[in-house]
Formats: C-alpha cells, structure tokens, sequence
C-alpha cells in the first residue's frame, strides 16, 4: 500500500538543478523519490560496489550513466563524489540557459556526514528538504487505526504500509542499527554505554523541560557532554528542542527547552513498552500524546515549508501552555495538548500571559485524542493539519 505523502508536492514544485532530501533511515526517501519522477536514474551507495567505485574514481563512475537525472541514495558513504558532482551541475548550468530543472537528488540518513560534504562542494547550488516519518494525517488518509496505536508504532512506513511486521521487533531493530551504531560511529562517540543510557534518560523525560546537569548526574557524565549528545541527536533527527517563549515584558518565564522525540515510536521503545495498552493507564500517556501533537506540528512545518516557529511557555508562578506556534511576529495560536477534551471550553487566563499578549481575547485550542470536535475550541488531532492550514490560509 502507498501512502500519499505531504512534503512530495513540496519537492515536485522545486525546480533547484540540486535537492538534498535528508532524513533518518527507512523514512521513506527512496520510495517517494522513486514514485516522483521514474526518469531518474537510481544509484544507491549501499551497494558496496558502487560505493567503492564513487569513491575512489568519482568520475569513471559518472561517465557510467548518459542519464541527466540521477537519483544517488545515500550519497553521504562516498564524500570523494562530491566535487565531481559540482563540476557536473556547474557544467549543466553553463550549457543550459532555459527553463531550471532539477538534474540531481541526493538523499542521506547519516546527517553530520550528509551536511559536511554538502556544503563542501553543493553550497548555493541546492535546496534542501528534511523528510520525516508518517505524520498521523498521513496515517489516517491511507487507513483506519487508533491514535493509541499510533502513539506505540509511531509513523514507520513499513509498520502501516505493509501488515505483518512486529513494531517491537522493527523498533529494537532500528534502534540497535541506526542510534546505537550508525549515530555512535558518525559522531564519535567514545562512550556508549553513557550515550545510550542518556537516550533512555530523555524518552522518559519527553515533553519535559531539558535538565542536562540532571541528565549528566543520572548517565554518569557532564552537563557538557550531555549538551553535545543532544545536539547530535537533533541533528540525526531523532529529537528536536522546542524553545521557550520569550518577551521583555516578563522576567517571569523558564528559559530552558523542552525536548521532544521526533518519532514517538523510538521514545516508546527507549521507555521499554511491548503493546499500546498499558501506556493507557500510565503516567506516561499524556507526555507521550503531548510528543505526537509536537510531532504533527513540527512534520507540517516541515512538509509544507510554513516557516512557523513553535515555543513552549511556562512561568515560574506555573503558567503553562504547552505550544505557542509563531506565524509571523504578533501572530500567535496558543495550543495545549490533552489525552481527552477539558470538561468545559473555558481556559485559565493567566497574568503574566495577559502581561505578554494584553487583554485581548487570545483562545487557547486543545487537541486531543478523540475523534470529534466535542466543544469550541477542541480539536482532535486527526484534524489538527486541516484546521491549522484553514485558519492560516
């Protein structure tokens, strides 16, 4: 079964001679790309053979293919290519003065690796597009299953597109070949027994503020070196800070990031779940429904290339809302994410909110789980997308 995806229009409607699509592995790379534009001709480094061969004679190794649109997948394993490739685009763009089209589309899961031989030798001649896995409207759009369900498997493409695979399995594997080898290895991580204790550490705190000198106490190493592991892990896209509001109107506010998975079925694996059932009734659910609503929001800014900002915001006085999404300056939605609606439409105005963003009536939207708009200003997260795109449109 195919599943439509939204950041595939994104993609087709660029017309850069170079598109750098990025993202972890078995995201759904190749198989959008493939299902784009077939006149591209696919090269995959994961062939040791080609791989050897784009490395050690980048340009025997173009001389091969007459085709202008080349698809390399997983470009990152043969840095040597990449002058190669630049002098190929600049001599197309030389001996080409019509209409721009795109000539060739690198994808890469290994992100410090992709990033570095990038802007090497591509910078200023491509766009580039981060690719994530399944957001839950793309979920529902190719088939009925429960946002629990969702919660547990996160949005693997194998685990929906094809039936059969155990999301255990499937999940532990992943985690044992990408984060705990692939990460480790590219970033040079030399103590991987802290690192991988450190990621269990931040599944269980997802959707808290980050405390790295308590993360440091609890893996055995510095806040420093937690700080560094973080960013590592942002820039694999495994998870992803959200800022705090801010405002010289208030001295009031936290000024620490919250951290979020970007995949909620990583974070239920690190946490050491087996089935969806039990997080029901865990003091884990609503943290880890809070991470999907994160992750909806942040796969829509990214797929549709919105350029909206989210914050958190949370006062010392304990004023919390839980995203603050920035559309331009002055112009807020101020989202809180609930396991089920509230009991009544009506939200607490806080002082220093009414500080910050003055009396005027500013609502406060809850998304929830369930499947209908139950009161004003409620909307279950499997309209989330919509509703976000109407009222911005």
């Amino acid at each position: 079964m195919w599943i439509e995806r939204d950041i595939a229009e994104t993609i087709r409607s660029n017309t850069d001679p170079v598109q750098v699509i990025r993202g972890p592995r078995q995201c759904g790379k190749t198989s959008l790309l493939l299902r784009l534009d077939p006149e591209f001709k696919e090269l995959s480094l994961d062939d040791p053979a080609l791989r050897e061969l784009a490395q050690n004679d980048p340009e025997l190794f173009l001389s091969q293919f007459d085709s202008m649109k080349l698809f390399i997948d997983e470009a990152h394993h043969a840095p040597a290519l990449f002058p190669s490739l630049k002098r190929m685009v600049d001599l197309y763009k030389r001996e080409h003065k019509g209409p721009r089209r795109t000539i060739l589309r690198l994808t890469g899961s290994n992100q410090i690796m992709m990033d570095r031989s990038v802007k090497e030798s591509l910078a200023g001649r491509a766009s580039f597009f981060d690719m994530n896995t399944l957001s839950v409207a793309e979920i529902l759009n190719a088939r009925p299953v429960s946002i629990q369900n969702i919660i547990y498997t996160g949005g693997w493409p194998e685990l929906h597109a094809t039936g059969g695979r155990d999301p255990k399995k499937y999940l532990d594997d992943y985690i044992n070949s990408y984060i705990e080898k692939d990460i480790v290895l590219a970033a040079g991580i030399h103590k991987s027994r802290e690192f991988l204790k450190c990621l269990r550490l931040l599944a269980g705190r997802t959707g808290e503020i980050l405390d790295l000198a308590g993360l440091g106490t609890d893996a055995g190493v510095d806040a420093k070196t937690i700080k560094e592991w973080v960013s590592v892990l942002e820039r694999m896209h495994v998870l992803a800070l959200v800022m705090p509001f801010s405002s010289n109107l208030s001295s009031r506010l936290i000024k620490s990031p919250k951290v979020y998975f970007l995949d909620t079925g990583i974070a239920c694996r690190l946490q050491g779940w087996t089935s969806p059932e039990p997080i029901l009734t865990s003091p884990q659910q609503g943290h880890l429904f809070e991470n999907l609503v994160f992750a909806e929001l942040y796969k829509l800014i990214i797929n549709h290339q919105l350029g909206w900002q989210l914050f958190h915001w949370r006062s010392r006085d304990g004023e919390e809302i839980d995203f603050v999404i920035q559309r331009n300056p002055g112009d807020y939605m101020f989202l809180e994410a609930k396991t089920s609606p509230p009991e009544s439409g009506a939200h607490a105005k806080y002082p220093e909110f009414k500080k910050v963003f003055g009396q005027s009536r500013r609502p406060i939207y809850t998304c929830h789980q369930e499947g209908k708009h139950i009161l004003p200003r409620t909307i279950p997260i499997a309209k989330l997308k919509e509703f976000l795109l109407d009222a911005w449109r």
